[in-house]
């Protein structure tokens, strides 16, 4: 079921409705129901696989729990039974999303040393969400673990902290001492807080239909037939894709955060206007922060954060950033694009002193204008190039964009670009461009959000109508629609 798709349009207000209508010792049960039915929409079978991982990590908790009863030998069981839990959840992450690429890799590197074997092939559907669902239920096993939350012993809160619809497919990895408690809550319906949830799904709707899926139109056209450009073709797509993603997840992720403010539950926030970041470093502080924390309290801190050497934090950073490339997909593209984030960082570290020196040389100030533009143009430049890789449907069509960066250098090649997609929809594609950045601008400075909120009721009345009516007549329908991230 998409979140754009007229059917959740029905299920949301059906779910709140019958939310607040029964008791609170019932709405688990409902939540819960709901969740499952809204994963079962794609793939029925698939949702015994999320049962399994449910089951696995609530079994582990309580274990864990329990193992204090062992004495001194408490602590290696514990151990044990966190290595258990996430090697099981690894082996399904594992299996159903990498199988075929370590399958192939493997195959590939066997062809080339001229020596044969046959490994048993399995190509399923990749189950939608897989990625998101594992992690959260990961991240609770190592919170009993570490002590940082009470073991829960009601399986059917924990299968719905695990399940929870509003962000189960993308995301935010919601963390099991936000969410968890939150199911014990007796939530009434609150007016300001279901306006603020409905203005947060009509902004994900636009980011994603009236944006997104007109960006897709470009970049969809240049990147699926690598061969038929040259350069300007070539920038512009990316371009066009790094607010194309951008405007994708975030809009998925206003919308769940959104969806889940009308039951009266509180989501974590996923962006903080990337784009104009100064830095790679300060860029994933503000990209996908449910995940880039998640690797950060995960994986990092426990590979020994920055307490270590400088060629062992080098290393651990690039392990970060390589597995964070495979989270995303099972393709080389992918970790490239992971180390590419974790060469910037080294580069970005290991050149502080030099870039203080250079400063000093030229006389700029770390906070003037001049060099806070430079610093988020280049930070920006260095994300979008990276985006091609993520972009890219294989590792030999990236060869051939970069074979041909170099032609078609002349305006007829951007007006036969503009042609193909349509005048009108490239021109308009540019002004939603400077329209989102000139919006995060602003943002960054003033509280676009808060000053709308805080506007006399004719003023937000006219706001909505005119976004609702924006999304009905520019809106993108029946051509993309899947929100990028489901695919992870």
């Amino acid at each position: 079921m998409q979140f754009t798709a007229f059917s959740y349009i029905l299920f949301l207000p059906c779910v709140c409705l019958l939310y607040y209508l029964l008791p609170h010792r019932f709405r688990w049960v409902l939540l819960l129901l709901a969740s499952y039915f809204f994963y079962a929409c794609w793939n029925a079978k698939y949702a015994l696989l999320m049962l399994l991982s449910t089951a696995v990590t609530f079994a582990s908790g309580v274990l864990i729990d329990k193992a204090n009863r062992f004495g001194q030998r408490a602590p290696r069981v514990k151990k044990c039974l966190v290595a258990l839990s996430l090697g099981v959840n690894l082996s399904i992450l594992i299996l159903f999303k990498y199988y075929g690429f370590f399958l192939d890799s493997f195959q590939a590197l066997m062809k080339q040393l001229e020596w044969t074997l046959h490994l048993p092939d399995f190509s399923p559907l990749l189950p939608v969400g897989i990625s998101f669902y594992t992690f959260q239920a990961m991240s609770y096993t190592i919170d009993v673990y570490r002590g940082s939350i009470p073991c829960q012993y009601h399986f059917g809160k924990y299968a719905l902290y695990v399940s929870f619809f509003p962000q189960l497919v993308a995301g935010p990895i919601e963390r099991s001492t936000n969410l968890l408690p939150q199911f014990e809550e007796v939530h009434t319906p609150d007016a300001k807080e279901i306006r603020d949830g409905l203005m947060l799904i009509v902004l994900g709707m636009f980011q994603k239909l009236v944006i997104a899926d007109r960006l897709a139109k470009t970049v969809d056209l240049v990147y699926n037939d690598a061969g038929a450009y040259g350069g300007p073709a070539y920038l512009i797509a990316t371009l066009f894709f790094t607010f194309q993603i951008y405007c994708d997840f975030g809009g998925y992720s206003n919308i769940a955060i959104g969806s889940a403010k009308l039951l009266g539950f509180r989501l974590m926030r996923n962006f903080n206007h990337p784009y104009l970041a100064r830095s790679i470093k300060e860029f994933w502080r503000r990209w996908h922060i449910s995940l880039s924390t998640w690797f950060k309290d995960y994986l990092y801190i426990p590979l020994g954060g920055n307490r270590i050497s400088k060629a062992d934090w080098a290393l651990n950073i690039m392990i970060v950033f390589l597995v964070s490339g495979l989270w995303h997909g099972a393709a080389w593209t992918f970790v490239i694009w992971g180390a590419l984030h974790g060469l910037y960082q080294l580069i970005g570290e290991f050149t502080l002193t030099w870039k203080r020196k250079a400063r000093a040389f030229l006389h700029i100030e770390e906070d003037s204008g001049i060099q806070v533009f430079l610093s988020t143009f280049i930070t920006f430049c260095l994300v979008a190039f990276a985006w091609g890789f993520f972009r890219v449907n294989s590792f030999a069509d990236a060869m051939v964009i970069f074979s041909r960066l170099g032609q078609d250098w002349n305006i007829d090649a951007i007006q036969a670009l503009a042609k193909a997609v349509g005048k009108e929809e490239f021109i308009l594609s540019w002004i939603l461009i400077a329209v989102l950045y000139l919006a995060d601008w602003v943002s960054e400075r003033k509280d676009l959000w808060t000053s709308l909120k805080n506007c006399c009721l004719p003023v937000r009345w006219v706001v909505y109508y005119a976004a609702l009516l924006t999304i009905i007549l520019f809106g993108v329908y029946g051509k993309t629609g899947t929100f990028i991230y489901f695919q992870f």
